[in-house]
C-alpha cells in the first residue's frame, strides 16, 4: 500500500496532464488512506477541481490514468458535487495535494 506522502508525489508529476488532457486538477486525498485504515483493496479517494467543462467521459478518462499511474482503483470527486451532509467531513480530513 501506498504512503500518503507517495501518493502526493505521484500526483503532483501527473497534474499538467490531468489539467491539459482531461480538464481537471487534484486538490486533495481524503478517505481511508489519510485516516490510516486503508485495506488491501480500497481505493483512493481524491478531490478534484474542474478547470474548464469536462464529459463524463473525460472524468471517467481521468480515473483512469490515475489508477493506472498510482497502481490502485481511484474515485475522483469533484469538489463542487461533494454532498451538502458530507461536506464538513470531507473537506476537514482532506490532506493538499
Amino acid at each position: 500500500m501506498k504512503s500518503v506522502e507517495k501518493i502526493r508525489t505521484m500526483i503532483r508529476m501527473n497534474q499538467d496532464v490531468l489539467a491539459q488532457r482531461y480538464g481537471v486538477r487534484v486538490v486533495g486525498l481524503f478517505g481511508s488512506y489519510v485516516r490510516g485504515e486503508q485495506r488491501r483493496r480500497s481505493d483512493i479517494d481524491l478531490l478534484v477541481d474542474i478547470l474548464r467543462p469536462v464529459s463524463l467521459l473525460e472524468l471517467v478518462g481521468a480515473e483512469l490514468y490515475l489508477s493506472e499511474v498510482l497502481g490502485v482503483k481511484v474515485d475522483l470527486i469533484p469538489k463542487r458535487d461533494v454532498r451538502e451532509e458530507l461536506r464538513e467531513t470531507i473537506f476537514r480530513e482532506t490532506v493538499a495535494i
